[in-house]
């Protein structure tokens, strides 16, 4: 696998006939169905789709937390089938960040130090200081030495998303990465993914039901029942258009 000074691969996202497949009871159980999808740096892609639609499968196997049954999938640069575990573990580290519906913050660890380690694993020298401008940009500058369980649902959900960020990896793959926000913390962090898209040339993916997000994306994909509906451009809306 490249290291981690390699080049950005352009495009950074490339999925061919892409599916995962699971057998229950005798039958296939198609939780993604043969997708194809390309996702360029520094492009904003809100997925959408309802409860069951692959959503959360098509984002395990962009993240490399899972592995296609049939079809490829590159991630940047990376073909899947045919990387170890080593490589994928290297890739997920030094190539995507991740903002999980769950937090997984470490709960022995302070909200600066949960930050951080998102900075060390990645191998960021200045790793104690990127994570407390980054935990400032999420409006938690005051509350770095509060462990997770002194911190409310959406502050906790502000730690990972800086996590995620500070890594300053090429991909970063958000799961409902408003959820647990209140509606004004919530524009703040869509306006901080939307920075790190244009400014660093970040390819982000948030994967969600709400549609209210999607009017901000520069592109959306739809899905249902495992398959892409609709894949299209979008015509940003300002975030002061945004209600929900």
């Amino acid at each position: 696998m490249e290291s981690d000074t390699a080049r950005t691969v352009d495009p950074l996202i490339d999925l061919r006939g892409a599916g995962r497949h699971y057998e229950i009871g005798g039958r296939t159980l198609k939780a993604l169905d043969e997708v194809s999808l390309t996702v360029s740096a520094g492009e904003f892609v809100v997925i959408l789709g309802p409860s069951g639609s692959g959503k959360t499968t098509l984002l395990n196997l962009i993240g490399a937390l899972d592995t296609p049954t049939v079809g490829s999938v590159v991630i940047a640069g990376e073909d899947l089938a045919e990387s170890s575990r080593a490589d994928l573990f290297a890739l997920r580290r030094h190539r995507i960040g991740f903002i999980f519906q769950t937090f997984n913050l470490f709960p022995g660890l302070t909200a600066l130090e949960n930050v951080r380690f998102g900075g060390d694993i990645a191998g960021r020298s200045d790793a104690a200081e990127a994570a407390m401008g980054v935990l400032g940009r999420v409006g938690l500058g005051d509350r770095a030495d509060h462990f997770p369980h002194e911190l409310s649902g959406g502050e906790q959900q502000r730690v990972a998303i800086a996590r995620a960020l500070v890594a300053g990896n090429p991909v970063v793959l958000a799961d409902e990465p408003t959820g647990e926000l209140d509606f004004q913390t919530g524009v703040q962090i869509l306006e901080l993914l939307h920075e790190v898209t244009h400014t660093a040339g970040t390819a982000v993916l948030i994967v969600t039901h709400n549609r209210e997000i999607a009017r901000v994306a520069d592109r959306i994909v739809e899905l249902s029942s495992g398959r892409i509906e609709s894949d299209r451009p979008n015509e940003p809306a300002d975030m002061a258009e945004l209600h929900w």
